[in-house]
């Protein structure tokens, strides 16, 4: 039996200890967590400062960089992040629907855990702690697997995990670190079929396409974030600088990060110039379609890659449209099904614009850096699907769950 093996028949065992869990065990095990994060700063810390070290040699992007670096106030965020969750409903257990059957059976559909769940990601040691405190509130083990770029990290934060665990009545082995980064390690996870439930491919796309490609063992796919922003005839100038400035510099080496910029033809006559300038202000690189250099010149050309790319760096598409029709398509074309954004005081336009565009997140003058767990009340989040099968958008506790059917007689025989 292989060390993937071996920890996967320790998950799926340690799955049945939480399948039967009850949630004052789970919110207790959850603050322990939250405690030993807080006591153990300064190793975590310091460990983390490793990673760094050899990321800088190593030359990892700014993007990936900044995914990697934890602060004292991400480790506070992720300790906050599982208090959240104790405070937030099991889903386990939960009557979804109560129908009377043939001759009088009755039948419920209540949310059961998933099992083991397969979790492979790239550089964000704050997914260790995510994915941990999501798995262990909906009744899941769960087996994690980083990137070489954060093996310190994310050591020390399972290590740190499973120290509190020990103290509750969930068992440690409910959280399982992949320690090995060579690339056999993820086809020996996304093909233990019969151990693994699910897979969740976190990181970019190749990494997305391989476990698609190659997984034996179910995935909840999530994707790459080309998000766009479309900037109506009738925007507030005000409202739409602010948003498009945040959806694009708050932290843009994130999916929800804004990369493409539509602007109707009747605003950016007005009001396009400015708003590049105060972006360029910001450090960030715009690259325009014609109409948008003949607006403003010191724009770079855009080339037809650069409406399909996903920049993760300050970097910004900007394209003049003549219509709300001509940038939904324009969405439809280009957009991974992410998070898109309309910026208008009209009405109508806005609800044909959230009502046409086929999105995981569709938003009216706000920006596409809520599309986050967090952000929307689930405490954290496992990923951001953006396929349409069982789960859409950030994913926390319930779409870690599936169902059963529970059935009542009183002796009835068919």
């Amino acid at each position: 039996m292989s060390q993937i093996e071996k920890q996967a028949a320790a998950a799926r065992s340690a799955s049945k200890r939480l399948a039967i869990a009850s949630a004052e065990q789970k919110n207790e095990s959850l603050q322990a967590i939250a405690r030993a994060l807080r006591h153990r700063k300064s190793r975590i810390l310091e460990q983390n400062r490793e990673d760094l070290a050899a990321g800088e040699k190593g030359g990892l992007s700014t993007a990936l960089m900044d995914r990697l670096k934890l602060t004292e106030q991400r480790l506070e965020t992720m300790a906050a992040g599982l208090e959240v969750l104790t405070r937030l409903p099991d889903p386990v257990g939960e009557v979804l629907e109560v129908t009377d059957g043939e001759k009088n059976l009755r039948i419920e559909k209540i949310r059961v855990p998933l099992g083991v769940v397969g979790m492979i990601f790239e550089a964000r040691p704050n997914v260790t702690v995510d994915a941990s405190g999501l798995t262990l509130k909906s009744g899941n083990a769960v087996i994690l697997r980083g990137s070489s770029s954060a093996l310190c990290s994310n050591s020390v934060l399972v290590d740190v995990i499973r120290e509190a665990l020990a103290d509750t009545s969930l068992p440690p082995e409910a959280v399982q670190l992949v320690t090995d980064p060579g690339r056999e390690t993820v086809r020996e996870l996304i093909t233990c079929k019969g151990w693994i439930d699910v897979v969740i491919p976190r990181g970019g796309p190749g990494l997305i396409r391989r476990v698609v490609r190659e997984a034996t063992v179910p995935v909840l796919e999530t994707g790459a974030g080309n998000c766009h922003i479309y900037v109506d005839r009738t925007a507030d100038p005000g409202m739409a600088g602010n948003i498009v400035t945040n959806a694009k510099t708050d932290r843009p080496g994130v999916c929800n990060a804004t990369e493409t910029l539509l602007v109707h033809r009747d605003w950016a006559e007005k009001h396009l110039s400015k708003l590049c300038e105060e972006l360029t202000l910001q450090q960030v690189e715009i690259r325009g379609c014609s109409r948008t250099r003949r607006v403003f010149p010191r724009a770079v050309p855009a080339t037809a890659t650069d409406w399909e790319t996903e920049y993760l760096e300050r970097v910004l598409a900007v394209k003049v449209v003549d219509s709300l029709g001509e940038a939904m398509d324009h969405i439809d074309r280009y957009g991974t099904g992410h998070s898109e954004a309309i910026i208008t005081e009209d009405d109508a336009a806005a609800r044909r614009f959230l009502q046409g565009v086929d999105a995981a997140a569709v938003y009216h003058n706000a920006s596409t850096r809520f599309t986050d767990g967090s952000q929307f009340g689930m405490g954290a989040e496992i990923g951001i699907s953006t396929q349409k099968l069982h789960a859409r958008g950030p994913m926390g506790l319930q779409e870690l769950t599936s169902h059963k059917y529970r059935i009542h007689g009183t002796g009835q025989i068919r």
